[in-house]
This record gives C-alpha cells, sequence and structure tokens, in this order.
C-alpha cells in the first residue's frame, strides 16, 4: 500500500530507527542524535506502533533487525542522505553562486572594475555579476543581492555601511602642463578649456566649474564655456586625453591618480556631503555571497585621504 507524506510516521521516529539500524545498539544510537537511549527507544517503539509491526528484536545484550526492519532500513536510510544533500544544496547555494551587485556606471568602470578581480581570487565560489545603471535599484522587484549608492546615507528599510567619503579636485593630464601655457594657479584657468560633469550623481555641495571658481576667488574665466558630460567617468577620460581640467570626484579618479595619468591641481581638495554606500536588504544580509562582498568592499575601502605619491 502506498503512502501519502501525510500518512508518514513521525520524522523523529523515523530516524532514530535508521541510526539504530546502523549501529544496533539504541546507546550509540542515543550517542549520535544526543538523546538518552530511552528516547530512542520510546521513538522506535512509537514507529512500530504506527506501523503495526515489530523492527527490532531485542535479544540477550544484542539488538537485532527483524525481516519488517531489514526491508525498510535501506530505502529509509537513503531517503535521509538525499534529505541531507537537498539542505547541502541550499547551503551551497548560500556559500557561493551568483551575486548580483548594482552599482552606477562611473564608480563600476573607474573604482569597483579595477580591483574587482582581487574579490574573485579570494572567492572563486561567487561568481559576480554586476549591474551598472543610474536607475536606483528596487531590491523588491528586481533580483539584486547589494549595491553600492552615492548619497547622503539615509536608505530606510536597509542595510546600510559607509564605505568611502568623497571629495572634488581639478585634475588634468599631464600632458596639458607641458604645452607652454603655465597651469599653476587657479587663475591660469583661463587660458584652458573647462569639463563639466552633468552627471545624476550630484549633490548640493558637489560644486560646479562656476561655484568652485568663486570659491577660488577667480574672476574673469567664463564658467560656462566648455564640453559637458552626462557621466563623471566621460569626464575623466576626456581629461585623461588632454581636452581639458576636471572638477573630478577624487574616489573616482583614483586609478587614473596613480597611474600618472591625471596630476591634480593646485594642492585643492573639497570634502562633499555624499559619500559612497553598501546597501542590501535585511532578508540578504545573513548571506554567506552578501556577507563576503561586504566585508571585501569594507577592507577595500581607504581609511582616510589619499596618497599619489605610492
Amino acid at each position: 500500500m502506498s503512502r501519502t507524506i501525510g500518512r508518514l510516521p513521525p520524522l523523529n521516529a523515523l530516524r532514530a530507527f535508521v541510526v539504530a539500524g546502523r549501529h544496533l545498539s539504541f546507546s550509540r544510537a542515543a550517542e549520535e542524535l544526543n538523546v538518552t537511549p530511552a528516547a530512542v527507544s520510546q521513538q522506535v517503539r512509537q514507529l512500530e506502533d504506527h506501523l503495526g509491526c515489530a523492527l527490532f528484536r531485542r535479544a540477550t545484550r544484542q539488538l537485532l533487525l527483524t525481516d519488517e526492519g531489514q526491508a525498510c532500513l535501506p530505502g529509509l536510510a537513503e531517503g535521509f542522505e538525499k534529505l541531507a544533500e537537498a539542505l547541502a544544496a541550499i547551503e551551497n547555494l548560500d556559500e557561493g553562486g551568483q551575486l548580483t551587485l548594482s552599482v552606477a556606471p562611473s564608480f563600476a568602470g573607474k573604482w569597483l572594475l579595477p580591483r574587482i578581480d582581487a574579490f574573485a581570487i579570494a572567492h572563486p565560489e561567487i561568481d559576480v555579476r554586476i549591474s551598472a545603471a543610474m536607475q536606483v535599484v528596487d531590491f523588491d522587484a528586481e533580483d539584486v543581492d547589494c549595491a553600492i549608492r552615492y548619497g547622503g546615507g539615509d536608505y530606510p528599510g536597509l542595510e546600510v555601511d559607509k564605505l568611502l567619503s568623497e571629495s572634488v579636485v581639478p585634475v588634468c593630464s599631464p600632458a596639458l602642463l607641458e604645452g607652454g601655457e603655465p597651469l599653476e594657479t587657479p587663475g591660469d584657468l583661463r587660458r584652458f578649456t573647462l569639463l563639466h560633469d552633468d552627471g545624476a550623481e550630484r549633490d548640493a555641495s558637489c560644486p560646479d566649474w562656476a561655484m568652485w571658481l568663486k570659491a577660488a576667488g577667480v574672476e574673469g574665466v567664463d564658467a560656462a564655456r566648455g564640453p559637458r558630460f552626462d557621466q563623471s567617468s566621460l569626464v575623466l577620460e576626456a581629461a585623461v586625453l588632454g581636452r581639458g581640467v576636471a572638477l573630478a570626484k577624487e574616489r573616482l579618479a583614483e586609478a587614473d591618480l596613480r597611474a600618472g595619468k591625471l596630476v591634480r591641481l593646485f594642492d585643492l581638495r573639497q570634502p562633499l556631503a555624499f559619500a559612497y554606500y553598501f546597501v542590501c536588504p535585511p532578508r540578504k544580509r545573513g548571506l554567506r555571497r552578501v556577507q563576503a562582498m561586504r566585508a571585501w568592499l569594507l577592507s577595500q575601502a581607504a581609511p582616510g585621504p589619499l596618497d599619489y605619491s605610492i
């Protein structure tokens, strides 16, 4: 007679029988299950009552399987092995698999991608999928594990860790300094092309050229002239190519500054109110792959001002 799941004996009773049948000992089964021998005996008796037959013959100082016990033990043992494999598959999925990280294109290209190989080496079991988009991810509607956001840090309903502060510095290609025109003071900018960042990721504390020149006390410079770009990474690429001088987010320009593709001008740095934050929904925070990415990003975040002399 076939049995439906609803008519199966209690799982604890089945487990007690399988372990006792493997050891042919209630005492050794009790040690493995971390219960008392009496508890194992009670569970087996409950199973025997449910099935209407004896599963063990209790001889002097010996426990033997009955024909019924011998008939069902291999299948039940295999069933528990399959159950353990199924649960292990869930654990393995948590440990590795694919992790989707949402991040703005400029931060992905300029800060994250130069470093991400180190994460792959440290965590070969995790396949990282970078979703680079300007739109803020909706964790309830999209299959995204975590994100890096640029903002004020107030993200209700999300787990939040601050990664990096940001500041703005004027930068240009070293080749621009070798062109014959001096570029030693902010006033010298009147002879150079200004590159403008019209990207969506701006905040009130992030100056445009008009604000920066006014704060530097510079007059006589047309702050509106020069090409405009809708992503910070494009502004940096134009500066690397020697197309002009840019007001750059320092974290995004870090790799180009360290490589000597860009140089800071005038030793001026203006801190910004916005910063970069690691965020994830609470339901994702406990996943090992998310924990691994969070810990790695925090380790990569510089603790203080950047030093490009290294």
